[in-house]
């Protein structure tokens, strides 16, 4: 699903005139390339000032989370009611879920919403169907999930809405809904600027120049389609860096697949600089194929701050940068968002959060930002100065 995005202009600026001359300097390098590095932090900087890149799943404009709030007296409408949620994941266990879980407990907490279910698809789509079907005979009055795959869940997804429970997405929306209709509000990171952001970071580890593969997810899964495209889009501005390796992964083992995509790439790419991988998990398996190949050289780019890629660069070792969603946030949006459909407000279609830039020098505050909690010792005690 390609659809255009529009930057910033503070980010078309600096992405104007990518191309510079290719005089050699003594260090073996261009003057093309030290441009195109300055280029691509200059465009970090601007990714920091909150802008959004990503348009929702139906062309929508992202609304800020701040148009999510509640005042003191919806609050206490919303208490009044003794209202419940089931909250219903595509798979979980890993650091992105646990966040957005934690921050939707969080803030249904202080709604006074109780939470009847958390349910764990492990992104099987009919295992998924089969959950929501069991939560709604509890009757939630609110159902936060991300759909596992569009087309299958959509009619589950539909008998729910019909139900009466207040569907509040993240991320994915099943095909055919409409959103102030069928459901409340779609709610995920600048999933396009992540993108952006891990092409920017390999461009900066790579001095601009290299040979790279690309590891995607092999699904009809918007997100995950808008940080490839953001990537793909971005490291076409800088000539002197070819993908030469692209391969897809359709999981449930992400890491396993991608340490089998990533061998592969650099037997058959032996002078291969660097590889993107679609998110933290699939990056794990990209890491463990470096090692195993004895290349502690290797750049490695991605998004999501999991604990093992925020231990690789507080080390400044193989992950050299990545884009961090802020799923503590996105969840916190959420409940609010399910809250206001309660009380028969409007609401966005469409909430997005911005892309957080993360290298070795801010991991550990990034990891504050993201979580709302201080990084744990794996990864503070990893961070070499």
């Amino acid at each position: 699903m390609r659809r255009a995005v529009a930057l910033t202009v503070a980010t078309a600026a600096v992405l104007a005139g990518l191309v510079g001359c290719s005089s050699t300097n003594g260090a073996g390098t261009t003057s093309a390339d030290n441009a195109d590095v300055k280029k691509a932090e200059a465009a970090l900087a601007s990714m920091g000032t909150g802008a959004v890149l990503s348009k929702g799943p139906h062309g929508e404009t992202a609304q800020p989370a701040s148009s999510a709030n509640l005042t003191p007296a919806d609050i206490a409408a919303v208490k009044a009611k003794h209202a419940t949620a089931a909250i219903v994941m595509h798979y979980g266990g890993n650091d992105w879920a646990t966040a957005q879980i934690a921050g939707l407990k969080s803030e249904f907490a202080q709604l006074g919403i109780t939470l009847i279910a958390n349910t764990d698809a492990n992104f099987k789509p009919d295992l998924q169907v089969s959950q929501l079907q069991t939560v709604m005979t509890k009757k939630p009055d609110i159902v936060v999930s991300i759909p596992t795959d569009p087309v299958a869940t959509a009619s589950a997804y539909n008998a729910a809405a019909a139900a009466g429970a207040k569907l509040v997405f993240m991320d994915n929306v099943p095909n055919g809904m409409t959103a102030g209709k069928d459901y409340v509000s779609d709610v995920s990171a600048d999933n396009y600027g992540n993108g952006v952001v891990s092409a920017y970071e390999m461009v900066k580890a790579l001095g601009g120049q290299g040979k790279i593969g690309a590891i995607f997810h092999q699904a009809d899964f918007f997100v995950t389609k808008q940080r490839y495209q953001g990537f793909t889009d971005t490291i076409k501005k800088f000539p002197k860096i070819k993908i030469v390796a692209t391969t897809g992964i359709a999981g449930p083992d992400f890491a396993g697949q991608a340490q089998v995509a990533a061998s592969a790439m650099l037997t058959k790419h032996p002078d291969l600089a660097g590889i993107w991988a679609v998110w933290d998990v699939p990056a794990e398996g990209v890491m463990a194929a470096a090692r195993a190949a004895g290349n502690q050289n290797l750049k490695i780019a991605t998004e999501d701050l999991g604990t093992n890629v925020a231990i690789a660069l507080a080390k400044n070792k193989l992950v050299v940068g990545l884009g961090a969603q802020r799923p503590f946030d996105q969840g916190v949006t959420e409940a609010k968002l399910g809250a206001l459909a309660l009380l028969g407000k409007s609401t966005p279609a469409y909430v997005a959060v911005p892309a957080l830039p993360v290298d070795h020098s801010n991991v550990l505050n990034a990891w504050q930002q993201v979580y709302h909690a201080a990084p744990p010792a794996s990864v503070a005690n990893s961070f070499q100065k």
